[in-house]
C-alpha cells in the first residue's frame, strides 16, 4: 500500500492517501472506489478519532481512502473549510488513473462539522461527490451562532442533483440535536432522492465507530449498538456504486505431496 501526503491549493490543507497495491491475484479491483474521509472538530480543529481509524476501516472494505484535515480554527472562515473539500475532490477526480480509483465512485464520509462539509460536497457544491456518510452532521444554519461561523443550512440546497446519503445519529445527542439529521432526510424525501438513516436512542456525540479502540478516556464513546452504522453504510455504498466483478472458475486447490 502507498501511504502519502499531499499539500492543496489554495490554502495548503493536508490531503493523507491511502492507495492499496495492485495484485495479479485480483484483477477486477486494480480500480477501486474512494472514500473522502472529513474528520469533525467544530470547525476549529480536525479530530483524530474520526480520521485515521475510519480511512483505515474503508480500506479493509475494499475502497482506497483519503482524509482532509482542512483549514480550522477560530478565525476562519466557514468559506476556506469549503475550499479545501472542493480541492480534495478535485485532486481525487483529476488522479484517478493514477490513484487507481474509479472517478464516478467517490463517496465522502464526515463527522458532525466534517458532516457538515461533507453535505455540502453534495449539495451547495457543483462538482458533487457519488455518495455521501453523514455521522451526527451540523446541517442547520442555526448552528453557525454556536460555532461563531457563518455556515450554510445544507438541507435547503437538497436538489435533484443530490447524490444518494447515508446518515446516522442519535436521539439524544446532546451538542447536535437529531433535527439537524431529520430536516436532511426530509429535504432528501421532499427531492425523492435516495437516502437511508440509522438513529440509535443513545450515544455520546462524537463517538466515532464506537469502539474502545476510539474512546481514549471516554467511556461513554464506547457505543456497542451504534456500531452497526459502518457495516450498514459499507452496504449502502455497494447497492449505490456497485461491488467487485467476480470473474472465472474456482481454482483447484493443490496441496504439496507428502
Amino acid at each position: 500500500m502507498k501511504v502519502f501526503d499531499c499539500t492543496l491549493e489554495p490554502n495548503g490543507a493536508k490531503l493523507s492517501c491511502y492507495v492499496q497495491d495492485l495484485s495479479p491475484e485480483m484483477p477486477t479491483a486494480d480500480i477501486r472506489p474512494a472514500m473522502l474521509v472529513f474528520p469533525g472538530g467544530g470547525y476549529y480543529f480536525c479530530s483524530d478519532r474520526e480520521a485515521e481509524p475510519i480511512a483505515l476501516a474503508y480500506l479493509a472494505e475494499g475502497f482506497n481512502a483519503f482524509i482532509l484535515r482542512y483549514s480550522a480554527g477560530a478565525d476562519v472562515p466557514w468559506e476556506r473549510s469549503y475550499e479545501d473539500a472542493q480541492a480534495a475532490l478535485r485532486y481525487v477526480r483529476e488522479n484517478a488513473r493514477e490513484l487507481h480509483i474509479d472517478p464516478d465512485r467517490i463517496g465522502v464520509i464526515g463527522f458532525s462539522a466534517g458532516g457538515h462539509l461533507a453535505s455540502a460536497m453534495g449539495t451547495v457544491a457543483e462538482d458533487k461527490v457519488n455518495a455521501m456518510i453523514l455521522g451526527y452532521p451540523c446541517i442547520l444554519k442555526e448552528v453557525g451562532r454556536r460555532l461563531k461561523k457563518q455556515i450554510p443550512g445544507t438541507n435547503q440546497f437538497v436538489s435533484a442533483e443530490t447524490p444518494p446519503a447515508f446518515l446516522f445519529a442519535t436521539s439524544d445527542d446532546a451538542v447536535v440535536p437529531i433535527r439537524h439529521s431529520l430536516r436532511f432526510a426530509a429535504a432528501m424525501a421532499e427531492k425523492k432522492r435516495y437516502f437511508e438513516m440509522h438513529i440509535y436512542p443513545t450515544g455520546e456525540h462524537g463517538f466515532s465507530l464506537g469502539r474502545a479502540a476510539e474512546a481514549g478516556t471516554n467511556q461513554a464513546m464506547v457505543n456497542p449498538d451504534a456500531q452497526a452504522w459502518f457495516p450498514a453504510s459499507v452496504r449502502f455504498l455497494r447497492h449505490v456504486f456497485g461491488d467487485f466483478p467476480v470473474r472465472g472458475e474456482r481454482a483447484a486447490c493443490d496441496f504439496p505431496e507428502r
